[in-house]
């Protein structure tokens, strides 16, 4: 099959930049992102849509039908920020105290565009495409709030696959990158507090010290997870936060505060270690006539492309753009994504697309990201192009 989308992508590249650098200086965080709600809305304007928007976030839903009848694919973007100051440069660089450091703005234009290349093509389209903009993927789980909203049944159908494309500033532009199967870590955290009984730092015999019972802590979790967990199956689990109570230099703290942060492949892993690790953990402090309390903070699942779905994909990928030019990953990312929500329900696949400038490869996160926003044609024609192949094979 002939490449659909690739001349008229092209067509639309000062279109998709600017409204990518538009949104880039209009950076929000979080749930709540009416600025960037209001662009998106815009840009969908006078196209022909059903447009619903979020009732406890800023999300929009756009469904667009074909002429021809058909199943419901889902194309996601992203469209939240980081709370980071921006340090790029960069003529549109954002001067609040965030920053698209993730691609999300990006992830926004890529979308738009593939809704206006199908929607060029409704009246061959052989089906239904459901256009999700998501807040909160950035840590408050906005893809999961959407599901619960009813973002799959917006077409009255749910969808028979999902996709989505994440920009990369650190691959080589123009490279697709995926992978079957688990594509990214699940994202949980364990929140800890060890309780002694402070007392003066000249006798700590007469008191409980929970500092060094905290440090025992500290070596049980990298233990365990080098020695409980399967090495074909690992989780990183690292301690993030450490604080404790005392506000002076010459008294013993009452309480140590420490925060887990666990990423793991598989929920079989993950469950090892939320049924294991507190007990362990709390009989060590018991041991050290301490008392832990031990909070399991679930974030997000394992981001899982359908290996089905996935070879499909990566049959289209090598197609469009040579084999040469698509990663297979040997080993997925510890890295965790919002769209492991949508993955859990639907069988589908992440994408990342290689965005690191000409000045070469930048960290993701990072206050000085920059993308190569050259990729966005490349970016919405794949999502039209997947998006149009699923629902030719029905």
């Amino acid at each position: 099959m002939t490449a659909m989308f690739g001349e008229a992508a092209e067509a639309l590249r000062d279109d998709l930049v600017a409204v990518r650098r538009e949104l880039h200086r209009a950076v929000e965080t979080g749930l709540d992102l009416p600025e960037t709600q209001r662009i998106v809305l815009r840009e969908l304007e006078g196209l022909p849509l059903e447009i619903s928007t979020g009732d406890s976030l800023s999300s929009v839903t756009a469904v667009l039908r074909g002429a021809r009848p058909g199943p419901v694919v889902l194309v996601r973007g992203d469209m939240d920020g980081l709370p980071i100051a921006e340090a790029t440069g960069l003529p549109f660089a954002s001067t609040s105290r965030a920053m698209h450091a993730c691609g999300h703005d990006l992830h926004m234009a890529g979308v738009l565009g593939a809704v206006r290349l199908l929607a060029a093509r409704r009246d061959e389209l052989p089906g239904t495409v459901v256009f999700m903009f998501q807040p909160g993927e950035e840590g408050q789980a906005g893809g999961r709030i959407m599901i619960e909203e009813g973002v799959l049944e917006a077409a009255g159908e749910r969808p028979v696959a999902a996709y989505a494309i994440h920009v990369d500033s650190a691959t080589p532009r123009g490279q697709l990158v995926t992978r079957e199967g688990a594509m990214m870590a699940s994202a949980s955290a364990l929140r800890l507090t060890v309780h002694g009984t402070g007392g003066h730092a000249a006798f700590p015999q007469h008191a409980i010290d929970p500092v060094p019972v905290a440090a025992q802590l500290i070596l049980a979790v990298q233990a365990f997870a080098a020695r409980r967990l399967p090495a074909t199956d690992q989780a990183v689990i690292s301690i993030t936060r450490i604080r404790g109570d005392s506000e002076a230099g010459n008294v013993l703290s009452a309480t140590v505060r420490m925060e887990a942060n666990i990423r793991t492949l598989s929920m079989a892993t993950l469950d090892t270690v939320r049924e294991q690790l507190p007990p362990l953990l709390a009989g060590i402090a018991e041991a050290n006539g301490c008392r832990l309390d031990a909070e399991f903070i679930p974030s997000y699942p394992v981001t899982y492309n359908d290996p089905a779905e996935t070879r499909e994909v990566l049959a289209v990928l090598d197609e469009l753009v040579g084999p040469e030019r698509v990663t297979r990953l040997e080993a997925p990312s510890m890295a965790s994504e919002d769209f492991s929500y949508v993955l859990q329900e639907v069988p589908g696949t992440l994408v990342f697309v290689g965005a690191a400038p000409e000045s070469g490869p930048m960290p993701l996160h990072s206050e000085h990201a920059v993308f190569d926003d050259s990729v966005l044609p490349l970016q919405a024609s794949v999502l039209a192009e997947l998006a149009w192949r699923r629902l030719a094979r029905g």
